[in-house]
């Protein structure tokens, strides 16, 4: 199954993503945020397909409204599919190359399977919960130890963070430098390859985090909510996200952030 979706998200992010991009304008939804032709056009390619192959398994898109997203949520039984279409979609319109598909299949409160893909490098993060990730079919294992926090590259997202604590880490960083690369999905990705050390977003919807958290987690590294909580959870409201590949690097960084001992 995980192979055969890793195929349908290539050739539908190939064919539906690629050659819109740096071709298309944008609108904007009713919470202020981005939408173009090809978050549409993909979401309904992969509704239509995912339909045909597993119909009874329902989708839940980022494209959908509240109504129909909370209950589609509320009658999970049988199984339900996470999707990002075009998570990056203000880097996609303004022509910045880093953005991604995702893909969760959730059941029970727990996500089984996540697919992340960058139709840009043409790579494809994959796993399986209890057996593991992987990236373009290689077993992906999380770096540890690769280098203390303080030499450290940390991926955050200011804008959803309070004042105060947006404050702290841009005036006393316990690493060496910041990056904001705007693909929340694609992040959590990066972040288990050890391309960035630590991580942290203010507050990440479940269609951003369902794939993610998994792919992370199966290749061995670390992350939870600023009040120490899991990040999945089966509900719309969003979540923070605190992570690394290391574990003393997620400790040390947790600690920072929300001033524990």
């Amino acid at each position: 199954m995980r192979q055969e979706l890793e195929q349908i998200i290539r050739e539908a992010a190939q064919q539906e993503l690629l050659p819109r991009f740096q071709q298309i304008g944008h609108s904007l939804k009713s919470d202020g945020s981005i939408v173009t032709e090809a978050d549409l056009a993909m979401q309904q390619r992969m509704i239509e397909v995912l339909q045909q192959r597993w119909s009874q398994i329902p989708l839940l898109g980022e494209e959908m409204s509240v109504e129909e997203q909370q209950q589609l949520l509320d009658s999970n039984e049988g199984g339900l599919w996470l999707l990002d279409p075009l998570d990056g979609t203000s880097n996609y319109a303004a022509g910045i190359p880093y953005f991604s598909v995702s893909l969760a299949l959730m059941l029970k409160g727990e996500v089984e399977l996540a697919i992340i893909y960058d139709p840009l490098r043409d790579e494809t993060f994959s796993a399986e919960k209890d057996r593991g990730a992987w990236l373009n079919g290689e077993m992906l294992t999380a770096p540890q130890a690769s280098r203390p926090l303080k030499q450290g590259i940390a991926l955050i997202d200011l804008k959803r963070l309070t004042p105060e604590l947006a404050a702290k880490v841009a005036s006393q960083p316990p690493y060496s430098s910041q990056r904001n690369l705007g693909s929340g999905a694609l992040d959590w990705c990066y972040v288990a390859t050890g391309r960035v050390d630590v991580y942290l977003h203010g507050g990440q919807k479940l269609w951003d985090y369902a794939a993610g958290q998994l792919i992370l987690k199966e290749a061995g590294g670390h992350s939870s909510t600023l009040n120490n909580e899991p990040v999945l959870i089966s509900d719309l409201r969003p979540r923070s996200v605190v992570a690394a590949a290391d574990g003393m690097n997620y400790v040390e960084w947790h600690r920072f952030l929300t001033g524990g001992a």
